[in-house]
């Protein structure tokens, strides 16, 4: 299972499992199931899968923070969602975080996958996923996985603005921009780009 799939109840279970070998002598403790069958495993699928629960653990916590209030009032706290998504990912992705008329989330999708150094985003899908949502803004968001920097592209640039251009003619404000590299998180809205 991945960690997505399983409930708060699941992960925290997955983090405090015992996984230090049971003792081969002696009676048989509460647990030895569970630590036996994690040393099925290797150390490091242990320790791999322990992380990977305690990234599913903030990044849904994070999630809940953005739906408490604007989004822009933390943007601490976004840029830390966005940095947990995209860690280790060798491939670009495009968010569109859909925001209700306070700002803050309704939902965030990964809405297209690329390659190492691309990806094809559709204005008419994200227009299409604003309006299922009745949404009144949004932020989206890219990695650059291979380039080691965030700093934006002509076509970053150019594909914001057609992307607020689509979005405006529905009503939705696009509300930010943001580029994700290793851990710099770079704000279109920041440097004026929005």
């Amino acid at each position: 299972m991945t960690p997505t799939t399983l409930s708060r109840a699941e992960l925290v279970a997955e983090l405090l499992a015992n996984s230090s070998r049971p003792d081969s002598a002696g009676a048989p403790r509460v647990g030895d199931c569970e630590a036996t069958s994690a040393y099925a495993m290797a150390p490091d699928a242990v320790l791999t899968r322990k992380l990977s629960a305690a990234r599913e653990l903030l990044m849904r916590d994070l999630q809940a923070q953005m739906r408490h209030g604007p989004i822009m009032d933390s943007p601490q706290t976004l840029r830390d969602w966005l940095r947990l998504h995209c860690a280790g990912l060798e491939h670009e992705v495009f968010l569109v975080l859909y925001l209700n008329a306070g700002h803050a989330l309704i939902e965030a999708e990964q809405l297209f996958r690329g390659t190492l150094t691309q990806t094809s985003v559709y204005p008419r899908e994200v227009v299409k996923g604003a309006l299922s949502r009745n949404c009144s803004a949004v932020a989206i968001a890219h990695n650059h996985p291979s380039s080691g920097s965030a700093e934006p592209s002509r076509a970053d640039e150019h594909l914001t603005q057609s992307l607020r251009s689509a979005l405006a003619l529905v009503d939705v404000r696009l509300i930010d921009h943001f580029i994700v590299s290793g851990d710099q998180v770079l704000s279109f809205a920041e440097r004026g780009l929005v």
